[in-house]
This record gives C-alpha cells, sequence and structure tokens, in this order.
C-alpha cells in the first residue's frame, strides 16, 4: 500500500480513495491496511468511514476474536481502538509528520457481544511539530450501547527522509 518516501497518512488516504468506491472495497482496503500493518489486521477490521480526522471501523463477532466468556476478547477490543484512533489521527496529518502510539488506556462499560463499531473524530494537527496529541474511540455494540471507551496518545513529530 505505502510507497517508499510517501508519508503514512498520505499512503493511507490515497489507499482508501481507490478502493472504497469499489464493491467490496471498504473489505478490500481493509485488507491491504491488514498486510501493512499485520498485527492490526489480526482481527480482521473492516474500515466502514475514513476521512481526516475521522474514522468508523466494524469489528464482526467471531470465534477469532472470543474469549472464554463468549464475549469479545479485551486485548480484541484495545486493538480496534487503537485502529480507529491511530486511523482518525494519521489520515489527517500533514505529509511530513508521522505518529507513533506512546500510550493506550481502556474503560470496559458492559461485555461485548455482536458486531461491534469504533468510532474516532478529532481535529488533527496542521504541522509537523512534535507534539502528544490525545485521540479517543468508543466502541458500541449493535443495539448502540457503549461497550468501550479508549484514550490513545500519539507522538507526533516529522517524518524521517528515506
Amino acid at each position: 500500500m505505502a510507497k517508499t518516501g510517501t508519508a503514512p497518512g498520505r499512503a493511507i488516504r490515497d489507499a482508501w480513495e481507490r478502493f472504497h468506491r469499489l464493491p467490496a472495497g471498504d473489505r478490500l482496503f481493509s485488507w491491504a491496511l491488514g498486510r501493512m500493518v499485520p498485527y492490526s489486521g489480526s482481527i480482521g477490521a473492516v474500515v466502514r468511514d475514513l476521512a481526516p480526522g475521522r474514522a468508523r471501523v466494524e469489528l464482526a463477532d467471531r470465534r477469532k476474536v472470543r474469549n472464554h466468556l463468549s464475549s469479545i476478547h479485551a486485548v480484541a477490543l484495545m486493538n480496534l481502538a487503537e485502529l480507529s484512533t491511530g486511523l482518525a489521527l494519521n489520515t489527517g496529518l500533514p505529509d511530513d509528520a508521522r505518529a507513533i502510539l506512546t500510550r493506550l488506556t481502556i474503560e470496559y462499560v458492559k461485555k461485548a457481544r455482536g458486531t461491534l463499531t469504533s468510532e474516532c473524530a478529532i481535529e488533527p494537527p496542521r504541522t509537523s511539530e512534535r507534539r502528544e496529541v490525545e485521540v479517543e474511540a468508543v466502541i458500541r455494540d449493535a443495539s448502540g450501547d457503549v461497550v468501550a471507551k479508549a484514550a490513545a496518545r500519539w507522538l507526533v513529530g516529522p517524518a524521517e527522509a528515506k
């Protein structure tokens, strides 16, 4: 997905623009993103909406992400939150910036079952000046109930030249 020398946020935006209009394009984009970021791809989430500063990512309830209590595993929820905050932030960054996660906390509100949606909306930084950015995600079940709330701290700074 990313070309050498291409800013991560730019590569993600470009790929989303190429794929999301196609039939099943959101799934194709999500598969490609999972190849680019293998651990994030391990939960099989699907990016349903993406724009600079905004992401909506869906996770289907299936055996692969369940725990011994027949609910979605806590770490799968954490991964979903990290993915949505990272996408919202990175797609909104200037092309000369990059970000890395430095802290992630989560509050589990209720057992997570069924299809889940993590949403994140922020006002992204306008420069690549080094700073920490707090990004929040809310994960809801199909009935709209909040199952988890996450707070991610991302360190934004200038992208290194390759």
